[in-house]
């Protein structure tokens, strides 16, 4: 059974940074890719960020390029969100999720994990 465990959420001003985890278990995840969504209140699920769990390709949505960096531990089967210079519009819960090479919509993932809040102040 697939596992995917969100931490690092929290409340941050404007500018500052948080760093999201996700634990993953239960497969092997390389032929696989881990992604990050994220979902405001009264909106969509959106993509926000991708990484190929064998070779590391990631690609962002154009809203957090530059500003957030995905990257994974192989040996602790964990994938990380640096979020940096954050703003008010950043606000919202964040999922890890287990999905198609090249994922980007929900439809693309096979597995959620529980999501974690991050609200940034104005």
């Amino acid at each position: 059974q697939v596992q995917l465990v969100e931490s690092g959420g929290g409340l941050v001003q404007t500018g500052g940074s948080l760093r999201l985890s996700c634990a993953a278990s239960g497969r092997t995840f390389s032929s696989y890719a881990m992604v990050w969504f994220r979902q405001a209140p009264g909106k969509e699920r959106e993509f926000v960020a991708r990484i190929n769990w064998s070779g590391g390709t990631t690609y962002y949505a154009d809203s957090v390029k530059g500003r957030f960096t995905i990257s994974r531990d192989n040996a602790k089967n964990t994938v990380y969100l640096q979020m940096n210079s954050l703003k008010p519009e950043d606000t919202a819960v964040y999922y890890c999720a287990v999905g198609l090479i090249g994922a980007t919509r929900p439809r693309d993932i096979g597995y959620w994990g529980q999501g974690t809040q991050v609200t940034v102040s104005s």
